[in-house]
């Protein structure tokens, strides 16, 4: 009789995932996307006051303060521990897309060109270091030899002829 188990986060198969997405994650690369994601976040928080949002744009100012602060936690997660923090790499892009839209969505067009510059910009720099911060899980996924790789429908591969279901 099989004994199910009853911690999951023990099991071999798990950690044995979180090691290599730490192991990927440890690259000069995916470091340097994270430190400077963080530094993206950072700048999207205090980027009201430094390009001197107007007044009636205090709604925007909240958005972006709690927007950055939310990425730069995500990123500092992402360089601390990958293995666990992986599952949530999408979203500094959905985030990105979000602070490129926002001054038009918050602000119903009102707004001026130095706070649709500095939300563009920080947004798409958001969404390509999003991207790179993916990019570790998709490699460690693919070193697992298909096994995790999404083949087909439910994300389990084929077994290999002899082997038992």
């Amino acid at each position: 009789m099989v004994r199910p188990i009853s911690d999951l986060a023990g099991h071999p198969d798990i950690v044995e995932l979180r090691a290599r997405y730490d192991q990927v994650a440890e690259t000069p690369t995916a470091r340097t996307a994270d430190g400077v994601l963080a530094l993206t976040g950072l700048y999207l928080a205090i980027s009201p006051w430094v390009v001197g949002f107007t007044p009636f744009a205090f709604n925007l100012t909240v958005n972006n303060l709690i927007c950055g602060i939310a990425v730069a936690l995500l990123a500092s997660g992402f360089a601390v521990a990958y293995g666990r923090t992986h599952s949530l790499a999408w979203l500094p892009v959905v985030v990105g897309v979000w602070t490129i839209i926002s001054p038009w969505v918050i602000l119903r067009g009102f707004t001026t060109g130095g706070i649709i510059a500095n939300n563009v910009v920080v947004g798409a720099i958001m969404i390509v270091l999003g991207l790179v911060a993916m990019r570790p899980a998709m490699v460690a996924r693919g070193r697992q030899g298909g096994r995790f790789a999404g083949r087909g429908g439910g994300g389990a591969s084929e077994p290999t002829p002899g082997t038992p279901r």
